[in-house]
């Protein structure tokens, strides 16, 4: 097992989180849908939130975020995505980013982390689950894409 570190991204960080981006739409076959520009990550800094792990400095895997509200249940935090280099999966990297992202939302007193995992996906669903998480498979997303 390698020595990690995990911390909240700051500006300099968004580089080699775009990259990061970028492979993790290759691993969705998504890669076409990436629009985002490291130039619009650094425009929207005050919105762009992102926990990263380190691995002897460089950065392996990222969680992004954001704050919302839920009619039905109040505050809470949204995990955008959450994604590390293969090469480092299963080194308790992803448990360790899942739970900063976690205390972070605690600490504010959110009243829950929500987020989205594709149904193809088995080891993300697993992981998951053993973190604790409810995988409902009820609600379908809807993208209104404004250009």
């Amino acid at each position: 097992m390698q020595p990690f570190s995990i911390r909240l991204a700051t500006e300099k960080d968004f580089p080699a989180i775009f990259l990061l981006i970028r492979e993790f739409a290759v691993f969705q076959k998504s890669e076409d849908k990436v629009s985002i520009t490291p130039e619009q990550m650094l425009a929207d800094k005050e919105l762009f939130q992102a926990f990263v792990v380190e691995v002897d400095g460089i950065i392996v895997g990222f969680a992004t975020f954001f704050w919302t509200y839920y009619s039905w249940s109040g505050k809470a935090l949204y995990l955008d995505d959450l994604y590390l280099q293969p090469s480092v999966r299963g080194q308790g990297m992803g448990k360790g980013l899942l739970q900063s992202v976690i205390e972070l939302a605690r600490s504010r007193n959110c009243k829950k982390v929500r987020w989205q995992v594709s149904n193809w996906n088995h080891h993300a669903i697993e992981f998951y689950q053993k973190m604790g998480a409810t995988v409902d498979g009820v609600e379908l997303n809807c993208d209104l894409l404004l250009n």
